[in-house]
């Protein structure tokens, strides 16, 4: 019995291991059908070159898109943020295929990286944020590719704020390849028209904007190259009202009501003015609150804001107004009164001349008024002189009392004219409020 050598790994006469004897026994797999017609799409494909036999006939490509929802609208920077799903589709001469040939296989996905892509841009772009980069493609056998993606696109939009919160905003998505013409590549529809301005399907109805309507339109421009093919998108939104109506209108209307009520207080009231002074705060306050709430734009101001700002100088002018009354009124009354006074105070007595007790605390003599009236005790002409003082007196207040007047009557007419004013600007705040609603309703 002789005993068998062992082999060293590295002999070639070494017999093989029982894996691989049965690996050499079981016949070989053919190649899938899948990798098979991967590699014979992609092993001679050139994405540099646009897929066409004929170099003068054009490329068109299909174009869809449908609004997922409204993320936040920047009327400050006049920026619109939408989530959209993109449809995109074009024929690749140069990626269709028998099905027969390849298990019946009619529909492949293939890298985008790997296949020539139109360069589709959007015109009005300024920041893709948080768009999701979607690596396949569809291809069917007959070359039709079909690329779908979501996408969040910050595109510039011209944003008007005017009849906040009632606004209707229209902005647009323009869709044009940034380097090839008409010739080369042309755009069209996926969808038709109407098909796509309706299609609501896809929105999220649950934020503060509502979706109107995606028209579209396809326009030739000339550029500096050619012309060139674009397609368009208006998307047309309106914002939802109610909280704002609840939160500015309603507490400013009321806040209006309550400053034209202080016009039933008495224009000589003092009372009057820490009235008003109390309104006038309110309105402050209000108005930073409101300031946080209201779109900002440098270009446009909200409508709410220009009453409100009207309605707030007739507040000052009428405080202003009663302010000045009140200071004039205390001057007339100051001069009017102490005046004839000072000559019956310093009339002379039995003991000689007597002056003014105010004037000796100051140091001086009597006004010059007084100094030529002062008489002798004891004579007519000193009852003359008290009784002409006291005429002079009464005839003083009298005009002080008839200036009163007047000018109690001028405060009066220019409080009913400042008032109607009021009225017609509450009036027409509104008349315009109201409009603005139904017209908001009715778009």
């Amino acid at each position: 019995m002789t005993a068998t050598a062992a082999s060293l790994p590295g002999d070639p006469e070494a017999p093989l291991s029982l894996t691989e004897t049965l690996a050499m026994d079981m016949p070989h797999p053919t190649n899938p059908a899948l990798y098979r017609l991967t590699k014979h799409l992609l092993q001679k494909y050139h994405k540099a070159v646009r897929p066409v036999h004929d170099w003068t006939e054009a490329t068109t490509v299909y174009l869809d898109v449908l609004v997922h929802a409204i993320l936040d609208v920047d009327a400050q920077n006049q920026k619109l943020k939408t989530s959209i799903w993109y449809h995109e589709v074009w024929d690749d001469e140069f990626l269709s295929w028998n099905p027969s040939m390849f298990d019946e296989i009619r529909e492949i996905s293939l890298p985008l990286s790997d296949i020539w892509a139109p360069d589709i841009i959007i015109k009005e772009l300024v920041d893709f944020e948080g768009s999701p980069n979607l690596l396949y493609v569809y291809v069917n056998s007959s070359g039709t590719i079909k690329n779908s993606k979501p996408i969040q696109v910050v595109s510039a939009c011209s944003l008007e704020t005017y009849a906040f919160p009632f606004d209707i905003q229209n902005c647009s998505l323009t869709f044009s390849s940034a380097l090839h013409t008409v010739h080369d590549v042309n755009l069209a529809f996926l969808r038709s028209r109407g098909d796509m301005k309706h299609d609501k399907k896809e929105f999220l109805n649950d934020s503060e904007w509502e979706l109107l309507s995606v028209s579209s339109s396809h326009n030739i421009l000339q550029s500096y190259a050619g012309e060139a093919a674009q397609i368009q998108f208006h998307v047309v939104i309106r914002r939802r009202p109610l909280v704002y109506v609840v939160s500015l209108l309603i507490p400013s209307i009321f806040l209006m009501l309550v400053d034209l009520g202080s016009f039933y207080l008495p224009p000589t009231c003092r009372a009057r003015i820490v009235f008003k002074t109390s309104v006038l705060v309110g309105y402050t306050v209000f108005r930073v609150n409101m300031s946080d709430e209201m779109p900002r734009n440098a270009l446009s101001t909200p409508l709410i804001g220009v009453f409100f700002a009207v309605c707030m100088a007739f507040l000052v002018i009428s405080l202003f107004k009663s302010i000045l009354l009140v200071r004039f009124l205390h001057d007339e009354w100051s001069t009017g009164q102490e005046r004839p006074l000072l000559c019956l105070q310093g009339v002379t007595d039995a003991d000689g001349p007597r002056t003014d007790p105010r004037a000796q605390l100051a140091g001086a003599t009597e006004p010059p008024f007084c100094q030529e009236h002062q008489v002798q005790p004891g004579t007519m002409k000193e009852v003359w002189f008290q009784l002409r003082s006291i005429s002079t007196y009464f005839q003083t207040w009298e005009q002080a009392e008839q200036q009163e007047v007047t000018w109690l009557a001028l405060l009066q007419r220019f409080d009913r004219l400042l008032f109607q004013a009021y009225v017609v600007v509450l009036g027409l705040y509104a008349v315009t409020l109201c409009s603005l609603w139904a017209l908001w309703a009715s778009s």
